[in-house]
């Protein structure tokens, strides 16, 4: 992911002006991570170690995801509707 995509997400997800760390703003970085190791995925079909990265990166987001519903289930249901998850 090249600087501004991630400046971009950032921006969009921020809570804040100087918010770069809340759970919106993690889990909107790690589905852009995810989505591109998807594509590339999808034409090296035999990268395991890629496919092992990827595996983690929907485990963390999930672990985010499962904190967010705990703590703040409105902001939960925002976050997954702006980002397009299917939770």
């Amino acid at each position: 992911m090249d600087k501004e995509t991630k400046a971009q997400t950032i921006k969009d997800f921020q809570r804040s002006s100087n918010d770069v760390g809340s759970c919106e703003v993690q889990v909107a970085l790690l589905t852009r991570r995810i989505q591109e190791l998807t594509e590339h995925m999808k034409v090296h079909k035999k990268d395991h170690s890629s496919r092992r990265g990827l595996i983690a990166l929907v485990n963390n987001r999930r672990r985010l995801l499962q904190y967010l519903q705990r703590t703040d289930n409105e902001r939960y249901v925002t976050l997954i509707k702006r980002l397009g998850l299917r939770r």
